[in-house]
């Protein structure tokens, strides 16, 4: 890690100490709240810190302490899968198992976008990873899962097709003249 005002250990005891209210009283994570952002909004009010600087900092943290890593992903699960009766088959499979779904649907995700970027072109592949986030965002702001968070993004891009559409591109254009420049 890359000490920044030494607020690593701060942060790593409000990390740890927050995964062990939630496992004590999962009640702290609202009914339809998120428990990752519950630690990261936990770190933004105790350290005074902005949510971009929290989450590069729990990120680090999580990403150099195994074991810490691991106790946030099982809180995680815990609250999301297993209290609110999601993905239970998935929840119940021991960690290498879970790996092994995870590996397959990474790598399947990656095939399928090498199929599109070979037989349609890079603008439909941006398009799609641009639509896929914007879903996912919508998903985690409002508390539905991916697929209706999809459903409800194509309605409204279908509702108004223009102006998606003029935005998806002006994005487009800006994201390839960034590129282009550098």
């Amino acid at each position: 890690m890359d000490p920044e005002n030494g607020n690593e250990l701060e942060a790593k005891e409000i990390i740890l100490g927050e995964i062990e209210n939630v496992r004590n009283n999962p009640s702290k994570v609202r009914q339809d709240g998120c428990a990752a952002c519950h630690v990261l909004f936990t770190l933004v009010d105790k350290m005074q810190i902005s949510e971009s600087h929290a989450s590069d900092l729990l990120s680090q943290i999580l990403f150099h302490d195994h074991q810490l890593n691991d106790s946030f992903i099982e809180m995680v699960e815990n609250i999301h899968m297993k209290r609110r009766n999601m993905a239970i088959p998935f929840a119940l499979k021991n960690r290498d198992a879970k790996d092994r779904h995870i590996e397959s649907n990474f790598k399947n995700f990656l095939e399928e976008i090498s199929y599109d970027f070979i037989n349609y072109g890079h603008d439909l592949v941006l398009r799609k990873l641009m639509i896929s986030a914007i879903a996912l965002e919508i998903a985690q702001n409002i508390g539905i899962d991916y697929h209706a968070a999809t459903e409800e993004l194509y309605y409204y891009m279908r509702k108004n097709d223009d102006r998606t559409d003029a935005l998806l591109l002006e994005f487009n254009d800006r994201f390839y003249k960034n590129i282009k420049s550098k």
